[in-house]
């Protein structure tokens, strides 16, 4: 087994909010696991419907450890009038409790899962709670933009199926030149069995449709799980587009995140996962 791909193993996740009623127990499927596996989620209350011009849209919010911006991210996001669902990917920070404290309902993990079985379960959850048209996934540290991801749901109501968020359509996002050259490098790698050839392949900021969400099964809980998407999304017969994104590398964000050290290990699990997936097909 690839040490990027997720142990078929049930998982207990339980989603909690700020607001508290009477439990109901629903399944979500585990990231690579059987889908009748015993795993369940707890839903403590409902979405709470939003108001105004983007209620057709539900935003995915991973969370590990961002308890110092989180709610900021989150409040901006609900003001906006977005229904909100954030994943905490089993923090030991006070990220639930700033989760909760800005207002979006909470799924958690007890384990951590990784950024592709967090944003697995964010799916699984925007499908079963909600019935918003659109989902979009959206960072937790700040350094996505609310402007950016609304014209995504503008361009998506167009009749696309996927809207990419690109660094690369426009010269907003600073970033070093070793970084920049990575990053081409990765996607280069990623269109050769893309239906889509995109300019940035792994952007976080992404919109899909309900039915391309109800589609997606994540195997992989590393970076690859990012080539494994997006080879899903931009599939032969998905209308599928990009649109220019700013990404705002904040002090904070820089000195969490290791932006430069996560562009190599972006492009190392890519050409890893091709090799693997290669190696499946042959």
């Amino acid at each position: 087994m690839s040490p990027t791909t997720a142990p078929p193993r049930p998982v207990r996740i339980r989603a909690r909010s700020a607001a508290q009623a009477a439990p109901t127990s629903l399944p979500v499927r585990s990231p690579g696991g059987d889908p009748d596996a015993d795993t369940r989620v707890r839903e403590d209350r409902g979405v709470a419907e939003a108001a105004g011009p983007w209620d057709d849209t539900v935003v995915v919010v991973r969370v590990y450890n961002e308890g110092l911006v989180v709610r900021g991210v989150i409040a901006e996001l609900i003001a906006a009038g977005l229904k909100v669902i954030a994943v905490d990917d089993a923090s030991t920070d006070n990220s639930a409790e700033e989760i909760d404290a800005a207002g979006a309902f909470r799924v958690t993990h007890p384990i951590n899962l990784g950024a592709g079985g967090a944003l697995q379960t964010g799916y699984e959850a925007a499908l079963r709670f909600t019935d918003a048209r659109y989902i979009a996934c959206f960072d937790a540290d700040g350094q996505h933009q609310l402007s950016d991801l609304l014209g995504m749901v503008e361009k998506i109501r167009t009749g696309y199926d996927v809207v990419m968020g690109s660094r690369f359509l426009d010269d907003q996002t600073q970033m070093s030149p070793f970084r920049r050259l990575i990053l081409r490098s990765a996607t280069k790698v990623m269109n050769r069995r893309a239906g889509t050839k995109l300019t940035d392949a792994h952007n976080g900021l992404r919109l899909i449709t309900r039915d391309v969400a109800a589609s997606i099964r994540l195997s992989h809980t590393g970076m690859a799980y990012a080539s494994e998407l997006e080879e899903d999304l931009t599939r032969p017969g998905r209308r599928v587009v990009e649109h220019p994104v700013h990404i705002l590398y904040t002090d904070y964000s820089r000195a969490k995140g290791q932006p430069l050290l996560n562009s190599v290990n972006i492009l190392a699990d890519t050409l890893a996962h091709r090799i693997s997936e290669g190696r499946r097909r042959s």
